[in-house]
């Protein structure tokens, strides 16, 4: 039998290299892996225009289009990006913002409402720190330049939300400093912080909080999973056991690289040392693909975009992904 041709699209990930290098092969598949600057140019193309065979996509918008029934993609339960995210809030502090309290009734800009990042933190200031998120006034934006973030297919909201597009042509970034905004949300720090001494973190201690949340309620949100396009899988749908033992093997390369310790694979200087710390408190692996461990955090989002209004009904985790064998978690 002739191998298939695929495309897929990804993020430059240590996880995804040896699948890019052609290390790792794909059972039946010449899988031409393709990397982007950025996620949101992959979303864009992807939902927008079926780009691709199979693509990382933002895990939000694959839960919305599941949620609103006739989703053109099926996911299997790859994450290639996971990021914690207390320490993505920021704040002006001449704006008086102290506690995340403060910020009822405030104007909070962000990249995107819809964007995942953003609907895990509104997530963890709901029932982390008691904030009544629908008394915020969201100001959407890129935060880096002036105009939006990327151009993406969003599904309408099932209840009306108080957000307004930023049309002043100045990043969200530069609003912040200038507290036309008295704080700011997303997926990356504003390049205003560091450099300006009015931009700070709203919750300094973000990592103590982080390690708090993983170790009571075992969540570390994710932020991506893999999709494939539905008519394809439905046409092929061994390929989804393919690309998941692939993407499986990709991964734990990645990370015997990682923890060799005659070079640093990475530029950070105490990298064995951290290496250590997560080992211990991720049991060994911070990154598992599979549902069974990232049951709590994916119960935790759907949970989210309930309340958020994104989807009118809990989505059962099994639901999300197409049926593999040995997928567990790994």
């Amino acid at each position: 039998m002739s191998r298939l041709s695929l495309t897929y699209a990804s993020c430059k990930y240590d996880r995804m290299e040896a699948l890019r290098s052609g290390e790792v092969a794909v059972e039946g598949i010449d899988l031409n892996v393709m990397f982007f600057p950025s996620g949101r140019q992959i979303f864009d193309r992807m939902v927008g225009g079926l780009e691709f065979d199979a693509s990382e996509l933002s895990t939000s918008e694959f839960i919305s289009l599941m949620g609103h029934g006739d989703s053109p993609f099926v996911a299997i339960p790859v994450f290639p990006s996971r990021v914690f995210r207390h320490g993505y809030i920021f704040v002006n502090k001449r704006s008086g913002i102290r506690t995340p309290r403060d910020l009822e009734g405030r104007r909070v800009g962000l990249p995107l409402y819809t964007q995942t990042a953003s609907i895990w933190v509104r997530g963890h200031l709901m029932h982390q720190f008691g904030v009544n998120i629908d008394t915020i006034r969201w100001v959407q934006g890129a935060v880096e330049t002036g105009g939006t973030h990327g151009n993406p297919h969003a599904l309408p909201l099932l209840r009306p939300v108080e957000i307004e597009q930023n049309r002043t042509g100045r990043p969200l970034a530069e609003l912040l400093a200038r507290g036309e905004i008295d704080a700011y949300l997303g997926s990356r720090k504003p390049p205003t912080f560091g450099t300006n001494p009015d931009v700070l973190r709203l919750l300094p201690n973000y990592r103590a909080l982080e390690r708090e949340l993983y170790q009571r309620d075992r969540i570390f949100p994710i932020m991506h999973l893999v999709a494939i396009r539905r008519t394809l899988y439905e046409k092929e749908p061994w390929i989804a056991n393919s690309l998941y033992t692939a993407f499986v093997e990709s991964k734990r390369i990645a990370r015997a690289r990682l923890r060799y310790a005659g070079s640093l694979a990475a530029m950070l200087p105490w990298l064995q040392d951290e290496i250590e710390e997560i080992d211990e408190v991720f049991s060994g692996d911070a990154f598992p693909y599979g549902v069974e461990p990232n049951r709590p955090t994916l119960q935790a989002l759907v949970q989210y975009m309930v309340e958020q209004h994104f989807i009118p009904r809990p989505i059962p985790v099994e639901e999300l992904f197409v049926p593999l064998p040995g997928a567990s978690g790994t």
